[in-house]
């Protein structure tokens, strides 16, 4: 975290239940980071307690709550009141979010998408209209997500660097290959992903810092 998260990055900690990195976004704490923007699906507890601690500058989001303890009342107090400082609110679909850190992984500048924005378009200037050249389907879009480090957890990681994620895979492998810099927090480390791994994903060395 020292070495990888500064102040004034694009932070996104991606990883839906038993693999939200905590232990992560705990260290970011610790270490006092200011003026994040940070990125996430769905912001919940973690979230909730990095603003609280006056690291965000501003939350990039699809969904704020959570469903086991609610409101965030960090997050409200922030946007509501100013504190423990001013929150910039930047808010997309979960399908806009999910296909923006498709084109974040894929290099391309914006999303595609057959969805209109419908309401988010008063609140988010970022969703435009494209008018495709071989049909003439005007389509929504919005830009890309390209975060300047991207945090998840994991259950596994070899040796030589190579992740196991087991689960409920979400959008963590887009959001690290849509980072300039990656952290990968894992359970443990083995010698080889010997077995049998249902609905995962295997994350090569290169792609995390």
């Amino acid at each position: 975290i020292r070495e990888h998260v500064r102040d004034g990055d694009v932070v996104a900690l991606e990883g839906f239940t038993h693999l939200i990195p905590f232990a992560a976004g705990h260290e970011i704490i610790r270490q006092d980071r200011r003026n994040l923007t940070l990125v996430r699906m769905t912001p919940d507890v973690i979230y909730d307690q990095l603003i609280g601690a006056g690291c965000a500058a501003k939350l990039v989001f699809s969904w704020g709550g959570n469903p086991g303890v609610g409101s965030l009342h960090r997050l409200r107090d922030a946007v509501e009141r100013g504190w423990p400082r001013p929150l910039a609110l930047e808010e997309y679909s979960h399908g806009a979010m999910a296909n923006a850190y498709d084109a974040g992984a894929a290099n391309l500048p914006f999303a595609t998408l057959r969805t209109h924005a419908g309401s988010l378009t008063e609140v988010n200037p970022n969703y435009r209209s494209v008018t495709c050249p071989f049909t003439g389907e005007v389509l929504t879009v919005v830009p890309a997500l390209r975060p300047d480090v991207t945090i998840i957890h994991a259950q596994k990681a070899d040796r030589e660097g190579n992740v196991l994620i087991q689960g409920i895979i979400g959008v963590q492998k887009e959001a690290v290959l849509a980072a300039r810099r990656a952290i990968v927090t894992v359970e443990e480390v083995v010698d080889d992903f010997d077995g049998v791994y249902p609905n995962a994903c295997v994350l090569p060395r290169w792609t995390v810092s």
